[in-house]
Parts: C-alpha cells; structure tokens; sequence
C-alpha cells in the first residue's frame, strides 16, 4: 500500500479558538476547508501520517525527521491555555525513511533536535485530523535549504517506504502561502505575494507537481512563504501516479494566503514521472548553457569538477586542458583583479566565494582558488557533491578598481556593486542580482555580511564589474 491521500493545510494560529478568541471567523473559509479536510482524514483512517512542517528543525543541508517515541504541543507561545495535542511516533517507519533517503543520497535523520516539543505548524493540523481520526501514528519532517529537486525526491522516498512497509499512509503538507498579501498586513505589501499564491493554488488545484516544481525560487522568496517546500515534498510522495485533486478553500484576510487541497493517489502514469522529466529537461538546459561559456566560465568550472572529482586544485594554465588552454586571453594571463565565482542549481545559489583585491599573481589564479572555495569553502553551504556536477551553472565576476563615495545616493544597484567598510570589517555585494532592488537594500546586506552594527558609522565604496555568464 503507498500513499493513499494528502492534504495541503495552512497553520495560523488564530484559527484555534483559544487563541483568535473571536478572530477564527475572520478565517471562516480556512475553518471550513479544514472541517472538509478533516472529513476526508476520517475516511481513510491511515495506520501512518507523514506531516511535513516548515516551523520542525530546519538545516541548509539536511532533512530532520523527529525522534523518539511520542511528543505533545500546545499553544502557549501564542499566549493561550489550552488542550495539548500528543502525537505518538511511527518510528519503525522512520527509521526505513532515513535508511531509503542514504540510499538516494539525501541527507536525512534524527540528528540535532533541541526542541522535543510539536511546533504550531504541526499542533493546527494535529488539532483538527484528531477530532476525525486519531487512530495513527506520526512521522514528522522538517524542511532544508535544498532545491526544490531535493524536496520532490524526499518525497519518493516517503512513497517508497509506504509501499514496501504496507503502511496505508496520508502526507500532510503543512505550509502558509504568501505572507505580503496586504499593505496592513504584518508583513506588507509586495506583488510577489497575490502572483505566488495564484500559481501556487492553481498549480495545486490542476495537480500540475511539475509546474509546482518549477516556479521560480525568486519568486517564492520574494512572496515570503513558508509552505512552498512542504508542499514540493508532498507532491514527490505521488510521483508517476495520476492524482484526483480538489481545492477545499483559499482566503488572505489578514495579509497571509492560507490554502488548502485534498489529494487522494490513483493509477501508475509515466508521463508523470516528473523527477525524471524535471532532470531531463535541466540537462537540456545545462547541456545549452555549457554550449555558451566562455573561457573565464570553463576555467572555473573545470576547476571545480577536478576538485570534487579528485581533490586536486587546478593552479597553473598548463593544468588546464588544451581546448581551454588555447583560448586564454593576455588578461586572464597577465592581469589581476578581484573575482567572484558563483555557482547555482536550479536558479538558487549552491556558492559563491571571491576576493575584493587580487590575491594571486594572475586573473586566471584568481578564478581557479575561487572556484575551488565556491565548490567547497562557502560557509552557507555543505560542499559540492560529485552527483551535482551535472546540475551546476557558474558565473564569474571581475570586479574594477573600487572609489570611495560619499552618499548612498551615488550607487547604482544595478550598475555598481558596493563595499561597506568600518576599520577591518568589511562587506562587499555585487550589483544586479535577484531580489536586490535599491541601494538601500544593497547597503544594508553588505553591512549585515561585515558585521557592522545598525547605526554603527561606515564607509562606502563602490565598483563596476564585469560579469560572465553563459549565453
């Protein structure tokens, strides 16, 4: 038996009366779709729930799955008193999940939890599958900083032990949508929001996961969400299965899109086989991409694929091979110049590690170290894997001379990037990039990554650059 159904849920706090004391019916429609979802639950009566929450342990580069035996959660961090929910662990389930995800490559487990407690993201859809059914037993799942890819084949995993354990089991995908749907709302305004949560629910209500793969991580980030993943790893759990999809209800009165859709499994379909289409089509996309570097590109990417590969750091152009050898130009050989080097998977950042001055005898030097640290040294992430070689795009940045400037006013965000100084501590941003939209905005991250204080005194500098990116 695999995955019999699933349900997208939404967690706001105020829905439980204790703490909306009243406000519940300002999410009237939210209530309802939970009742309906509920309903459905108690239908099935699942041996096994996996719920998927964004508020569990989260890691960049790891999937936690909730130890131990049992766990209770209540909402007394909201302020209210209240009957505590208590969820008994599926741990034998657990364990093969773990177990299935090292086999796939995905770092997954029961490592690093500090807090035994269920978070609110898990009690609110608790509260309500209880009152159906509380017959079952849970797996609980924190998110990472994967792709969205990672997410998906999660997912496959959770389908994968299912059937081989004959749980009949239900993925709840525990997640809000866009938290800047309103200008008086607690979060703002931004356009990003209505645009995610129409293509997140339309996605979702066609049961197009393929689609809901896709959307653009900018986008999402840009929208402030917290379900987008849950809602990934859920899908992953009906790969090359046709699914019967039903939208149960969607509101944002408050600023926040609350969502929610039931989903029940039917029949084998290959052409919804989409992890192994999504990786087709990137290969696609990688394969043209490689087609259109230039030089600075493919030096850096070999440096990279010989270091994962071999552990061995690319150093001199004689190292290189001849059909890069041949095309190095006199700046790459006889300049220097501060580079960055940034690699990417699927539109998100995997590293990006340069220097502001040059450090080496060569621009070429320059870009071979960094992308070695870009592969390996980004403190942001774990180090590049050989499996993600195939997926990798690199760019790399040269960076002009950088002048003092003496007003925010004089930087460009797209043109200049910025360096925010004060004595040694320093934070340097590059110009142009996603999500990165006034100068304001640019300041303030390059301050934030030196360490300087809100309201402490710095320096500006700025500097133009010259990017290379694929064609």
């Amino acid at each position: 038996m695999s995955i019999i159904a699933a349900f997208v849920v939404p967690h706001p706090p105020l829905i439980l009366p204790e703490v909306g004391r009243g406000q519940e019916k300002g999410v009237q429609a939210t209530v309802d779709g939970f009742r309906r979802a509920a309903e459905l639950f108690g239908r099935d009566k699942p041996d096994t729930v996996v719920l998927i929450s964004p508020h569990s342990v989260m890691y960049e580069d790891y999937f936690h799955i909730s130890p131990g035996a049992e766990a209770w959660g209540d909402m007394s961090a909201y302020g209210a008193e209240g009957p505590r929910t208590h969820a008994v662990y599926d741990r034998e389930f657990a364990w093969a999940l773990e177990k299935e995800a090292g086999k796939r490559k995905l770092l997954a487990g029961f490592l690093g939890q500090k807090d035994k407690n269920l978070d609110h993201g898990s009690v609110i859809p608790l509260r309500f599958f209880q009152e159906a059914y509380d017959g079952f037993r849970l797996v609980r799942i924190g998110l990472s900083g994967y792709p969205a890819l990672e997410h998906y084949r999660l997912g496959q995993c959770i389908a994968k032990v299912a059937e081989d354990m004959g749980r009949r089991t239900v993925v709840v995908a525990s997640g809000d949508l866009s938290h800047k749907l309103k200008s008086d709302g607690p979060y703002g305004f931004a356009p990003e929001g209505p645009e995610f949560d129409r293509q997140v629910m339309a996605n979702l209500a066609a049961g197009d996961f393929l689609a809901l793969m896709n959307m653009d991580a900018n986008l999402c980030e840009s929208a402030a969400e917290c379900g987008w993943r849950s809602f990934v790893v859920m899908a992953g759990t009906f790969d090359g299965r046709r699914v019967k999809a039903s939208q149960l209800s969607y509101e944002g009165p408050f600023g926040v899109g609350y969502g929610i859709c039931a989903f029940e499994g039917g029949a084998s379909d290959g052409e919804r086989e989409f992890a192994r289409i999504y990786l087709d089509k990137e290969s696609e996309t990688i394969t043209a991409a490689k087609a259109g570097e230039d030089v600075y590109i493919r030096a850096a990417r070999y440096s990279v694929e010989e270091y994962v590969r071999h552990h061995r750091i690319v150093k001199k152009p004689e190292e290189l091979p001849q059909d890069i050898r041949k095309d190095l130009t006199e700046h790459l050989l006889k300049g220097r110049a501060g580079a960055f080097v940034s690699l990417k998977i699927a539109g998100q950042l995997r590293g990006c590690i340069g220097t502001i001055s040059p450090t080496k005898p060569t621009l070429l030097e320059e870009i071979l170290r960094n992308a070695v640290s870009a592969a390996a040294e980004d403190p942001r992430f774990g180090p590049v894997e050989e499996r993600e070689l195939s997926r990798i795009t690199v760019s790399v940045d040269i960076l002009g001379a950088a002048e003092p400037v003496d007003s925010i006013d004089k930087l460009d965000v797209h043109r200049y990037g910025v360096i925010v100084g004060n004595g040694h501590k320093r934070g340097l941003l590059l110009p142009d990039l996603e999500g990165v939209d006034t100068a304001e905005q640019q300041v303030d991250i390059a301050r934030q990554k030196a360490g300087i204080r809100k309201g402490e005194p710095y320096e500006l500098e700025r500097f133009e650059v010259v990017r290379h990116e694929a064609l």
